[in-house]
C-alpha cells in the first residue's frame, strides 16, 4: 500500500512528536501539506510512551490480550513498516525472525491454554502464519544458547521487532531535512489553540498527544508499563523470546549489540515514579530464568511510562470538530499497529472516507 500523494488542504499543524506525531508529519509533508509539530518535550522524544518500549511487532502473540481486529493491524504493520523505514534518513533495526514462546515444565497448563488462544486467533485471521510447536531439538536448534533448557515451545513464524530509539531519532532527523515542516519543541499546545480554517491558521488540526490529549478526551488513562535495559555480552538470541508464567509472563527482545529490553509488567496506574522493587526482581529474575548469562548483565536503565489508553483498550480515530482529528488510544501496542492506524488516518484526510478502517474495526468514536 502507498499512502496517499494528494490532500484536499495545504497546511497542518501536529500535536504531540511521539510515534504517530512524527510518522504522520511525514506523512503529510511527503503529500505537499506546509506541517508544523508542536511537542511538549524535546528531541529525544522522552516523555513518549514510544520510548519506553519494546517495539516488538508479534499480532499473533498479543492476540492473548488483543481482539482480531488488532491482530490484523499488526499484520498489515509487519509489511508497512520496511518502506516506511526506508524512506527515512538512517537506518533503523528490523528483523523478522518470529516469536519464540517458552515455559516451564511447571507452567505447563499456562501454555497450553495460551496456545489454545493462539489457535483460534488463527481461526479468526488465517492470513497469518500458523504456529509452530517445538520439542527440545527444535528450541536448541533455533535459538543454541538456550541448550536443552526447555522442553517445548512454540514459534510464531514471520513476527518482528525494530528499535524504538533509532526509529524515534531517524523520523525526527528526517522531519528536520523537509523543507515543509517546521518542529516546535517544549512547545505544548491544545487543539483549544487552534481555529483551523481561518485566516493565518492551518486547515487541519491533529491531535497526536497521548495522554496529553486527556483534557479534550476524558476517557482517556494511563496504563504504566516498567520496562529495563541490560547489556549482557554472555546472551546471543536471535529473536523476541516471551515467557509464559501465570503471574508475571515477560518478554525479552534482543537489540543490536547485546542491548536486551525485558518487560511486561502492566498497572492499571497513571503513577509515573520509578519501577517498584517487587517489578524489577520478578523481570529480572524471569529473564535469568530463561539464560543464564543474564546474571552478569549491566543495568542501562530502568524506565517507567504510561500508555495511552481507552476504556475498550482500542485504538481510535475521531473528529473533535470540523478540521481536528484526535488519534489516541494505542496502549501496549503502539508499533505494532502505528502503522495501520496511519494509513487510516492519510485515508480520511484524504478523502474522507477509509476502507482500511472498516477492515480494522476503527468506527467513528465519540
Amino acid at each position: 500500500m502507498s499512502l496517499p500523494t494528494e490532500l484536499p488542504f495545504r497546511s497542518a499543524a501536529v500535536l504531540g512528536a511521539g510515534l504517530m506525531g512524527r510518522l504522520l508529519a511525514l506523512a503529510l509533508a511527503r503529500a505537499g501539506c506546509e506541517v508544523d509539530v508542536f511537542e511538549a518535550g524535546g528531541p529525544e522524544a522522552e516523555g513518549a510512551a514510544a520510548r519506553v518500549a519494546a517495539a516488538m511487532l508479534a499480532p499473533l502473540a498479543e492476540s492473548a490480550v488483543a481482539p482480531a481486529s488488532v491482530v490484523r493491524m499488526g499484520h498489515h504493520a509487519l509489511d508497512r513498516w520496511p518502506a516506511l523505514i526506508a524512506s527515512l534518513a538512517a537506518p533503523v533495526f528490523f528483523q523478522r525472525q518470529g516469536t519464540l514462546v517458552l515455559w516451564h515444565r511447571q507452567d505447563a497448563a499456562e501454555a497450553a491454554r495460551l496456545r489454545r488462544v493462539l489457535a483460534r486467533t488463527g481461526e479468526a485471521v488465517p492470513e497469518l502464519p500458523a504456529m509452530q510447536v517445538l520439542d527440545v531439538a527444535g528450541i536448541e536448534a533455533l535459538e543454541p544458547s538456550l541448550g536443552r533448557r526447555f522442553a517445548q515451545a512454540l514459534l510464531l513464524p514471520d513476527e518482528g521487532q525494530l528499535d524504538n530509539r533509532a526509529l524515534l531519532a531517524a523520523l525526527r532527523d528526517t522531519l528536520q531535512a523537509q523543507p515543509k515542516v517546521r518542529l516546535h519543541w517544549h512547545a505544548p499546545r491544545s487543539t483549544d489553540d487552534f481555529s483551523p480554517g481561518e485566516p493565518g491558521q492551518p486547515e487541519r488540526v491533529i491531535d497526536c498527544r497521548g495522554l496529553g490529549a486527556k483534557p479534550q478526551w476524558n476517557a482517556l488513562r494511563g496504563v504504566r508499563g516498567e520496562v529495563i535495559r541490560v547489556h549482557a555480552p554472555e546472551v546471543t538470541l536471535q529473536r523476541p523470546t516471551r515467557l509464559v508464567h501465570p503471574r508475571y509472563p515477560i518478554y525479552i527482545a534482543p537489540k543490536p549489540d547485546h542491548l536486551f529490553v525485558i518487560g511486561a509488567t502492566e498497572i492499571e496506574s497513571d503513577d509515573m515514579s520509578p519501577a517498584s522493587v517487587r517489578s524489577t526482581l520478578e523481570l529480572l529474575s524471569a529473564a535469568y530464568a530463561v539464560h543464564s548469562g543474564f546474571a552478569e548483565a549491566r543495568i542501562v536503565e530502568i524506565a517507567t511510562q504510561c500508555r495511552p489508553t481507552l476504556p475498550d483498550n482500542l485504538p481510535a480515530l475521531r473528529q473533535l470538530r470540523p478540521h481536528v482529528m484526535q488519534i489516541n488510544g494505542l496502549y501496549r501496542h503502539g508499533f505494532m499497529i502505528a502503522p495501520a492506524i496511519l494509513d487510516v488516518a492519510m485515508e480520511l484526510l484524504a478523502t474522507g472516507r477509509s476502507a482500511l478502517a472498516a477492515r480494522f474495526g476503527l468506527a467513528p468514536n465519540p
